[in-house]
């Protein structure tokens, strides 16, 4: 095989990552790194991640669970818990002032108020013993400092924005007696309330059936139009992007391998791992066949494989993929991808990966 991929393209200069315009980014983060010191050693759960968001723009993180996906953004959002997780290296610029860098109280009063996050475990992220309305309500009261019949009237309209049918009665109801799906919308409510600037958005429809999935991702694509919101969307479900996000960010064992427009990573993918979830996805012209499966599973992150991470899964990987950490090479202007054979597996059109 030729080693083409590895000898001509252009690394993507760090920290910043490729795409973006002229405009600053509404998010920069560069490249952060975190780890979880623990009584077995420590897990470098997020390694040298760099992305940005505009206003206005959705990018989706993708990958399998362990990637760092959800450490990433609880990094961001300043609600990582420490210890056993630390931030040890990076900047989380967010409107040109680094997060990393705020006392305390100055991160909480923009987390909430400028920046929020949809929880994938909506039951769970509620509070069981307070009705959905003084929790919405408490948005209000405490950063805005309304009365609670001005925060319940504040939670009513929200509730009615995300679409929750009989909101006004269905206010002094607690989380238990909402479905799954009106749950979510509740989170979405929530993370609405002080109209932020940037949503991030954890697994926003696990569990969730495909039709309420579906509306729950329309719901969310039309509040962002609305407000010019950043959208930061974490997911495993390739499926669930396609016809929302702008650009795609990979990572996989807390690297981005991938970076690209969401159009041009569906049509050729220029990483193995990208292909092998592409891959993987349901389709209904194989109806009948296996479903694809990327073979092994991801690395435990106390010892990450030397060179490539994804080497040991890895179709394609050769002695130098064992040996030497890809870069992420240049694809072209708005694409990049960390593999030594990104123009192999660019240039591969045959299905599925793991009969390249």
């Amino acid at each position: 095989m030729s080693t083409s991929g590895a000898t001509d393209a252009v690394m993507a200069p760090e920290p910043e990552p490729p795409g973006g315009g002229e405009e600053r980014p509404l998010l920069d983060v560069r490249n952060l790194h975190v780890e979880f010191r623990t009584r077995e050693g420590i897990a470098k759960a997020v390694n040298g991640v760099n992305y940005s968001v505009h206003a206005g723009e959705t990018l989706a993180v993708l990958g399998e669970s362990g990637s760092g996906k959800s450490v990433t953004a609880q990094a961001v959002m300043g609600i990582l818990d420490s210890p056993p997780g630390f931030i040890t290296q990076g900047e989380v610029v967010f409107q040109g002032r680094d997060l990393l860098r705020m006392g305390g109280e100055e991160r909480r009063k923009i987390r909430g108020a400028r920046m929020a996050m949809i929880f994938q475990d909506a039951l769970s992220s509620l509070n069981p013993v307070l009705s959905v309305g003084e929790q919405l309500g408490e948005m209000f009261r405490v950063h805005q400092g309304l009365s609670r019949k001005e925060a319940r009237a504040k939670a009513i309209e929200l509730m009615e924005r995300v679409r929750i049918p009989a909101a006004r009665e269905r206010v002094k109801q607690y989380p238990h007696q909402f479905s799954g799906g009106m749950r979510q919308r509740v989170m979405i409510a929530m993370a609405m309330a002080l109209e932020p600037e940037l949503i991030i958005a954890d697994e926003p429809t696990t569990a969730l059936d495909v039709t309420v999935q579906a509306q729950v991702m329309d719901l969310l694509a039309e509040l962002q139009r609305e407000y010019n919101m950043g959208l930061i969307l974490i997911t495993h479900d390739l499926g669930v992007v396609a016809d929302v996000a702008d650009k795609i960010a990979v990572m996989y064992a807390g690297r981005i391998v991938e970076s690209s427009p969401v159009h041009d990573i569906y049509r050729a993918p220029a990483h193995p791992y990208t292909r092998g979830l592409l891959d993987s996805i349901p389709r209904v012209d194989l109806k009948g066949q296996e479903l694809y499966a990327i073979k092994g599973l991801p690395p435990n992150l106390l010892h990450i494989p030397p060179g490539c991470a994804f080497n040991p899964r890895c179709p394609r990987a050769q002695e130098v993929c064992r040996t030497d950490v890809p870069p992420l090479y240049r694809v072209n202007q708005e694409r990049a991808s960390a593999c030594h054979f990104w123009k192999e597996t660019l240039d591969d059109d045959s299905a599925p990966s793991g009969d390249a």
